[in-house]
């Protein structure tokens, strides 16, 4: 039960937040992009985040830092797989060259935290600023740049409001009570909390970002759905991991900087390739994406 009501917040909340969030960027005047990044990304990063301080300050730091870095590996594997399969990527706004520099950045940031036994809240604070920067410097950037293309919403400030707070709401309920459920079935196997972290609440808290997805790949928003993984992606590293260090150190098992991020990172570059380069996400390589996603769950249980 608690399985189904999450996926069936998920759904809803996700719906709701998209048409939020396309409204706010034609009311603003900036790109859908811009808007993903910064609501989308954020608000279907909420559940990483109460599930990362949550696991931090009851002492499991294996699944607070496995959930992060399995969601960034399932937002692109997984997740862009998936949604390329119902419409492929082959167009994106500018502002995707910046965005996919600032993720490759933080990817090998993390690289770099994991090599120590510990996450502190010094560094914790240090990525919280970055990523204020960067959020701060692509609103400049995006502000005034509307976006054209994009069916308009004709939704009131309020009801724009209502939607997207009870978007990320339901999405953050829907969540909590997927995670709860699956990580109950998962400890009953007696699976490792760096595995459940990495596989079970890692996707389990990524659904906010599939559904959003593939209700932007039905409307075939490009932007939205490279704009909410990109825009995760980076909130899961300087964010998540940055507030739940200020909260709680977090502790470092030595695999996650021998293995799992490794992987995460080579992941990411090579979706950064296909962005960079504008080769874009055709079916066969989102195909290609989720056989890779399957070969590396099958992977961490033998790590």
């Amino acid at each position: 039960m608690l399985v189904l009501g999450g996926l069936v917040g998920l759904y809803f909340g996700a719906e709701w937040l998209l048409r939020g969030a396309i409204a706010l960027a034609q009311k603003l005047g900036l790109p859908t992009l811009i808007v993903s990044l910064v609501i989308v990304g954020f608000g279907t990063s909420m559940p990483e985040l109460l599930v990362s301080v949550r696991a931090a300050l009851s002492g499991s730091s294996d699944i607070a830092i496995g959930n992060v870095v399995g969601s960034n590996t399932a937002n692109i594997l997984l997740i862009i797989g998936a949604c390329a399969m119902i419409f492929p990527i082959t167009h994106w706004d500018k502002g995707v060259k910046r965005d996919t520099y600032v993720m490759i950045g933080a990817s090998l940031l993390l690289l770099g935290l994991v090599q120590f036994g510990e996450i502190g809240r010094i560094v914790g604070l240090a990525m919280v600023a970055v990523l204020a920067a960067y959020l701060g410097y692509a609103y400049v950037q995006g502000k005034g740049a509307a976006d054209e293309d994009v069916r308009h919403e004709t939704l009131g400030p309020g009801f724009m409001a209502l939607l997207i707070l009870g978007g990320l709401a339901t999405l953050f309920v829907g969540a909590e009570l997927l995670v709860r459920g699956a990580t109950s079935l998962a400890r009953d196997f007696g699976v490792s909390e760096a595995v459940i972290g990495l596989t079970v609440v890692a996707v389990g808290t990524s659904l906010p970002e599939l559904a959003t997805g593939v209700m932007s790949a039905l409307r075939k928003h490009s932007d939205i759905m490279i704009g909410n993984i990109v825009g995760s992606n980076i909130f899961n590293i300087l964010f998540i991991l940055g507030v739940t260090s200020v909260i709680q150190p977090i502790g470092v098992d030595p695999r996650f900087g021998m293995f799992d991020v490794p992987v995460m990172l080579v992941v990411t570059l090579g979706f950064a390739a296909l962005l960079l380069t504008h080769v874009g996400v055709k079916r066969l390589v989102a195909a290609a994406m989720l056989v890779l996603y399957g070969a590396y769950t099958v992977a961490l249980v033998q790590v």
